[in-house]
């Protein structure tokens, strides 16, 4: 396995002593940039509906688009994450607004290299510090490092789509739901309403869901509080009862709806008023009792409960159709559950944690949409 620092490290001082003094500001960024590059020639990145499967690993990924037009939901998934076998890179983003599906691929591009670039920062800055890191358990210490990266890159990342001379991310935004599994510890940071949801085996034998993340919605009682006392207001339409927004302050015009989200990429519109890009960060330590978590976005939350989405999945004969399935079975409840309203667009990863005879295949496998 090839080191990621020394990797890292030896393209930084390449392409730092092309720059000159002047370039090595940005030297992180064009070796994380340059990683990006060689896995995507490698065929280790998938960032369409198909399958990619690694040592470790097994992702199946689809998407459906809804009835609302453009599909506005994109992934990836980056197997060997930093070039290092142990890691998986994995994350769903679903945008919101007349530009939702710009800033949601251009989230997707920015988070990976980023992360990397700041993880990498992190671990050299921890290296300084050993007395510190000797009185840390070291998975809490790892997941202190990738807690840190995370919250930097996302801050970054929205500062950089409000100055950004293409993407018009004011009244648009995007959620991105993230994890990164570096040997059995997963890293899980989440901005928006997309959901992770983990399945293991309980004590019984019988297969159980852990919601590993909360749903970014404007009446959770902790982010109602940080909207008032930003000045913003949360309530429901009278057009959509049970469907609170976050709106700009009484008397201000409304540069278009509220918004469902208490946290998101963009909307840069309502930011001042409470709406926040910051990830929540939470990490677990998979067991062999553990098999596979799914990401998706809303749409199919919305009409699928946790405990159908895990059985949907371990139900499916091939691991490759697995996605797929779950897409398929959330498009058929909208029809059933939702009748008149316009279907969402329905997006998931299924991520498989342990190896399985019936999936030979090495090589990304691409489905049709």
């Amino acid at each position: 396995m090839v080191q990621f620092s020394a990797l890292f490290s030896g393209l930084a001082k390449s392409i730092s002593i092309k720059s000159g003094r002047n370039g090595r500001v940005d030297v992180g960024r064009e070796a994380a940039d340059t990683l990006t590059k060689e896995a995507k020639k490698n065929d280790l990145i998938l960032s369409c509906p198909g399958i990619l499967k690694g040592s470790n690993n097994f992702a199946s990924t689809y998407s459906k688009r809804g009835k609302k037009g453009i599909n506005q939901d994109c992934f990836t998934v980056w197997e060997e994450f930093g070039c290092q076998e142990d890691m998986i890179f994995c994350g769903i983003f679903d945008g919101h607004g007349p530009w939702g599906h710009l800033v949601a691929k251009g989230v997707r591009e920015m988070m990976p290299s980023s992360l990397l670039c700041n993880w990498q920062e992190a671990l050299a800055l921890s290296s300084f510090n050993h007395e510190v890191d000797l009185k840390l358990d070291r998975s809490l210490h790892q997941f202190n490092i990738w807690k840190q990266s995370y919250l930097k890159t996302c801050s970054a990342i929205d500062q950089q789509l409000e100055q950004h001379t293409v993407i018009d991310s004011y009244h648009s935004g995007t959620t991105a739901l993230t994890i990164v599994r570096q040997g059995d510890l997963i890293v899980v940071a989440n901005v928006g309403d997309s959901r992770a949801v983990l399945a293991t085996t309980s004590d019984d034998g019988s297969l159980v869901p852990v919601q590993l993340t909360v749903d970014h919605k404007p009446n959770l009682p902790q982010e109602t509080e940080r909207i008032k006392q930003s000045g913003g207001r949360v309530f429901c339409p009278h057009d959509e009862p049970g469907v609170y927004r976050v709106w700009m302050p009484s008397g201000e015009s409304v540069g278009g709806p509220g918004l469902a989200l208490s946290r998101a990429f963009g909307d840069h519109y309502i930011k001042e008023f409470g709406l926040i890009s910051e990830p929540e960060v939470s990490q677990r330590n998979i067991t062999s009792r553990d098999q596979f978590v799914i990401l998706a976005t809303d749409g199919v939350w919305d009409v699928i409960s946790n405990q159908e989405a895990i059985e949907i999945v371990s139900s499916t004969p091939e691991r490759e159709e697995s996605s797929k399935r779950l897409v398929e079975s959330a498009v058929s409840a909208w029809k059933c559950k939702r009748r008149g309203i316009a279907m969402d667009d329905i997006s998931a990863i299924c991520l498989f944690f342990h190896s399985s005879s019936t999936s030979q295949q090495d090589d990304p496998i691409k489905l049709p949409y």
